[in-house]
């Protein structure tokens, strides 16, 4: 069978990773070609953004109309490039970015434009300000091969209704979803120029990230991240980057077993546990660990893999055989140190090469890989703790902060624990899911990078903040003005105690005192 990724004379080749089948062979974008398409863009973003939102708006609706009439084929191009179930194309892929055009459609207007400031200062009453949001310019955008069209699409909606152009270099397993979402933007009327996509591995994004962009929009891993926010900072590149997770689920004495059970399953083998909102980690009381550990199993051994095309498979491959070695390796480790494997924890080579039976491991410890690094695959570790109290520790005890979910049947109880808990989102008896929350913004804390995409504070990340002052009174002098001296100086005193003393007195004879301010003689 054909390796995931091809690259000879630069080339690449998107692979089928169900089946191995060849689906397309594509040029490798080089440094000059990502610096055009960088200019091209530059070009094209000032005629763009002068349109104006209103009709950005109107395109974004166009762009919504055309992806739910393409919905089936474009959820059919994502699972042959990716993998995963047809059904998941649909639910965690188009849905989302059909409803976060929905939200900035409804809301990109109330959100970018001018916004008046109040000026509480006396001294500044005869001054009016508001603040105006600009776009970047060109927003650079490395987006990875996992979801590979919910999560530049949303990304790139933002920024585009923002003024902003847009250069995507997507991940290079997955090059013909980032095609795709081209085409539609096109069609729907965003110029060519406005929104370009550069194919190529990681020199492509490396030419990206050196070539003269204003943003750059990073989601992959922590070494890569961490070596981008080294070169950004090198000339100040502002940059939002999400770096993955390592998300615990913390399932409390009072949980409903056969829920958070379900939950669990979902939220660990979901596009084969290939998602940084995965359920990495799982801290169940002691009291209900056993019979919790016990119906997870049971669960998964009655998941259907296969080719995500066929309407039955639950789980479909991985993305590539180095990623299965991954999962591997960390399953071995567990298995080594003491885990038991309940269900799975073995390759299925008579569906491919990409297959990893789904694998639930009970008896995990703290120190193992398993619990400790992000492993990408579908794997559900299972640790018992004794109170809520140890399991927080355990949730907290992590290099990433991505997101957590706390299963309970006491709401108040769980939102307790949930600010307790580090990390960017936490969910009370859900998981997931808040990817697909388009109001809800996404991003982590820690290793789990910096920024925000999604919602207002994904908008935010999309402009520039300017403040603009108009004075009423443009030929009087102002009051601060140069012509200091003594009675100068008495004068401010006495406005600082109008306006700050505790004393109504001490007010009232510091307004006597500032009074005279008004006639003083200035240069």
């Amino acid at each position: 069978m054909a390796t995931d990724l091809q690259i000879a004379a630069l080339k690449i080749v998107s692979v089928n990773p169900a089946t191995g089948e060849v689906l397309r062979e594509l040029e490798c974008a080089g440094e000059g070609v990502v610096e055009a398409a960088v200019a091209r863009a530059r070009a094209a973003q000032a005629a763009w953004a002068e349109l104006g939102l209103r009709r950005r708006i109107e395109v974004l609706r166009e762009f919504q109309g055309k992806l739910y009439e393409k919905k089936s084929e474009i959820a059919a191009a994502i699972t042959r490039e990716v993998g995963k179930p047809l059904v998941e194309a649909l639910v965690t892929e188009v849905l989302v970015v059909l409803d976060a055009a929905r939200f900035l459609i409804d809301n990109a207007w109330g959100l970018l434009r001018d916004e008046p400031v109040p000026h509480g200062n006396l001294v500044t009453k005869l001054k009016s300000g508001w603040l105006v949001r600009e776009p970047h310019g060109v927003i650079g955008i490395i987006s990875p091969w996992n979801y590979p069209f919910s999560i530049p699409a949303t990304e790139t909606l933002a920024a585009l209704v923002a003024g902003n152009a847009v250069v995507l270099k997507p991940s290079e397993l997955t090059p013909l979803v980032a095609l795709e979402l081209a085409s539609l933007l096109h069609a729907a009327g965003v110029p060519r120029d406005v929104f370009q996509v550069v194919v190529g591995e990681g020199p492509a994004g490396a030419a990206l990230l050196r070539s003269p962009i204003d943003k750059l929009v990073f989601t992959g891993s922590v070494p890569t991240g961490k070596r981008i926010a080294a070169a950004a900072a090198e000339r100040l590149l502002p940059v939002v980057l999400e770096l993955g997770g390592k998300d615990p689920m913390l399932v409390l004495d009072d949980a409903d077993v056969d829920v958070a059970s379900s939950a669990a399953v979902w939220g660990a083998f979901v596009n084969a546990g290939q998602a940084c909102l995965s359920v990495e980690r799982c801290y169940v009381h002691r009291s209900l660990y056993e019979s919790f550990a016990r119906a997870c199993a049971e669960k998964t051994k009655q998941l259907r893999m296969g080719n995500g095309m066929d309407s039955y498979t639950d789980v479909g491959p991985m993305i590539q055989e180095r990623q299965v070695r991954i999962v591997e390796s960390h399953v071995e480790d567990a298995k080594a140190r003491g885990a038991r494997v309940l269900a799975g924890g073995t390759r299925l080579p008579e569906l491919g090469v990409n297959f990893y039976a789904p694998t639930v491991l009970a008896d995990v410890t703290q120190d193992m890989r398993i619990m400790r690094e992000e492993t990408f695959g579908p794997v559900l570790p299972v640790m018992a703790c004794d109170n809520d109290d140890e399991a927080v520790r355990l949730a907290n005890d992590s290099e990433y902060g991505l997101a957590a979910s706390v299963w309970t049947r006491d709401r108040k109880r769980g939102e307790r624990l949930a600010r307790r808990i580090h990390a960017g989102t936490v969910m009370v008896n859900d998981v997931i899911s808040c990817f697909g929350i388009s109001e809800a913004p996404h991003g982590g804390v820690k290793a789990s990078g910096v920024g925000r995409t999604h919602g207002r504070f994904g908008l935010d990340e999309m402009v520039r903040v300017k403040y603009l002052d108009m004075d009423r009174v443009p030929g009087m002098k102002k009051v601060w003005w140069h012509g200091y001296g003594e009675s100068f100086r008495r004068q401010m005193e006495g406005f600082l105690d109008m306006q700050f003393a505790r004393g109504l007195g001490t007010r009232m004879r510091g307004a006597l005192r500032a009074a005279g301010v008004l006639n003083r003689k200035q240069l």
